[in-house]
């Protein structure tokens, strides 16, 4: 058995997790896109989507009471 100088025994080696090397394209965070931006920002578009997820909301609750 033979053992690195480098690394005292008994002392595990540094591991690098999968995709976490620095400059690979998954290393970065996904970048939102132009028109997501203009959607995030634009108060019709939110409003719509308040009223369309409330509406599924009471959808859910109507039919969860027997």
């Amino acid at each position: 058995m033979t053992t690195d100088a480098a690394t005292p025994q008994g002392t595990p080696a540094p591991v690098t997790p999968k995709n976490k090397e620095p400059y690979q394209q998954a290393y970065y965070p996904p970048v939102p896109t132009g028109f997501t931006r203009l959607m995030r920002g634009n108060l019709i578009w939110q409003f719509w989507r308040f009223i369309v997820i409330n509406l599924k909301m009471f959808k859910l609750m109507l039919s969860s009471h027997h």
